[in-house]
């Protein structure tokens, strides 16, 4: 009994960024059991912990780079196991045990909120629980229309309705939550002539990674009256996020089509060439999901899409990478300095210096995680270094994209693969106030210098 109250005594000590980490390393080790149970497994498979360990965290991290063919090696048990951990890891584990916690008529407190705050990386305590809320009600009912969808075109493809229905629930819960995981052992290269079925996947990953506080506004832009929607304003984070997002998309997909436009676009119609280049746009953003096998493309290509996986999805999603907003605020103050403007304006307001701040220290620490990642992986590995750059980042934007040579890594650059898609998830933020400590209040300045620069 003592110890218990010693480890509750240990556990109030630690910060809200520090109990986060602690509590998705729990998940980790739970999805991993849970994954390791025969039930979970077809008969006669055996996996190697490393491999179980890989898909544990990789399914945590919404990513869906694999070890395993989930077709192959996972039971129908395992396979809807593996699609409540992908749930788990998209909504957040703060979000979840907060919903678990409602449901029990339990009272949110201050520390859970703070909690719910830093998962979902918002700014501000008010409207935590209510945004949980939002959060799973949303996501409910688009993966409840997907899977009806999705579940019932499908019959066509199979043959018995429970196979269709399983394709559909698990289709849908992977794109949504861009976990970038396949039961068909190709992704979605068995759909590569049917739009209908890109199209609802696009519109799955795209809700899955703009970001949540943006579904949620048009939410409740769409259910206003006629007469009083005119005066609803949508906050600057959900301007920015969508026009931020639409512009990666649309300069995605063209680059894509113009980079191969000689070669693998060359034989294709119009309508080919568009939605192959659209999907591998839309799917960079951390979706994972593919209708082709990316390796056909060339090599500058591939290097283009890194950098896409590398910028990721929307902050508030589930998506990771840098985020869009990151990188929206860093090309802009790099404009506006150009320009020699000082401050940064978006639409008709000013951005907070914290806030700029931020964005900068997150894209060079990024930077910096992706190429020591390269170079350490490079060091070991046999692979060319656009094969490792376009796995790491596919790693750290939780995206999922491999030219595959995710199985025949070795076991340390499958553990580096594993830390990257744990920052990707959790953050940058999220990793750097982890070792924050308070700052003393100086009643002192130093005097300021001029330093050369550039």
């Amino acid at each position: 009994m003592k110890m218990f109250f010693s480890k509750y005594r240990v556990m109030n000590q630690l910060t809200p960024v520090q109990m986060l980490f602690f509590f998705y390393f729990i998940a980790v080790i739970i999805s991993t059991i849970i994954l390791s149970l025969p039930v979970a497994h077809q008969e006669g498979v055996e996996i190697a912990f490393i491999d179980i360990l890989f898909t544990a965290v990789s399914a945590i991290s919404v990513t869906g780079l694999s070890t395993i063919t989930v077709a192959d090696t996972l039971s129908t048990t395992g396979i809807i196991l593996l699609a409540l951990i992908m749930q788990l890891g998209a909504v957040g584990i703060m979000a979840m045990g907060t919903l678990i916690w409602l449901i029990l008529g339990k009272k949110i407190g201050l520390k859970e909120r703070s909690l719910i705050m830093t998962d979902q990386n918002q700014t501000s305590f008010q409207g935590m629980v209510r945004l949980i809320k939002g959060i799973v009600y949303v996501l409910l009912v688009i993966e409840l229309i997907g899977f009806l969808v999705l579940g019932t075109y499908f019959l066509q493809y199979f043959p018995t309705a429970g196979e269709a229905y399983l394709h559909g629930f698990f289709g849908t819960i992977s794109a949504i939550t861009n976990g970038g995981f396949d039961i068909t052992g190709s992704s979605l290269i068995p759909f590569r002539h049917d739009y209908f079925v890109q199209f609802i996947n696009i519109l799955l990953i795209i809700f899955g990674a703009i970001g949540f506080p943006v579904l949620i506004e048009v939410k409740e832009y769409l259910f206003l009256k006629s007469e009083t929607r005119h005066m609803f304003r949508f906050s600057l984070f959900t301007k920015v996020t969508t026009t931020t997002f639409l512009i990666l998309i649309i300069v995605g997909t063209i680059m894509i089509f113009l980079l191969d436009m000689n070669r693998f676009f060359a034989d294709k119609t119009w309508h080919e060439s568009f939605f192959y280049a659209l999907f591998q746009s839309v799917t960079t953003r951390s979706g994972g999901l593919s209708t082709m096998d990316v390796g056909l493309l060339s090599e500058p290509n591939q290097l283009f899409m890194s950098l896409l996986m590398f910028i990721g999805a929307s902050p508030s999603s589930a998506g990771g990478g840098i985020r869009t907003t990151t990188f929206a605020l860093s090309f802009i103050y790099i404009y506006t300095y150009i320009r020699g403007g000082k401050g940064i304006r978006i639409f008709n307001r000013e951005i907070y210096d914290e806030d700029l701040a931020k964005a900068v220290a997150v894209t060079l620490v990024a930077l910096s995680i992706v190429f020591t990642s390269v170079l350490l992986m490079a060091i070991i590995e046999p692979f060319g270094l656009g094969q490792i750059l376009f796995e790491v980042t596919s790693a750290f934007g939780t995206v999922g994209l491999s030219l595959g040579i995710t199985a025949d890594l070795s076991s340390f650059s499958k553990v580096l693969l594993m830390i990257l898609m744990f920052i990707g998830r959790v953050g940058i933020i999220t990793i750097l106030l982890i070792f924050k400590r308070r700052k003393k209040k100086m009643n002192y300045r130093y005097p300021k210098e001029k330093i050369i620069i550039g």
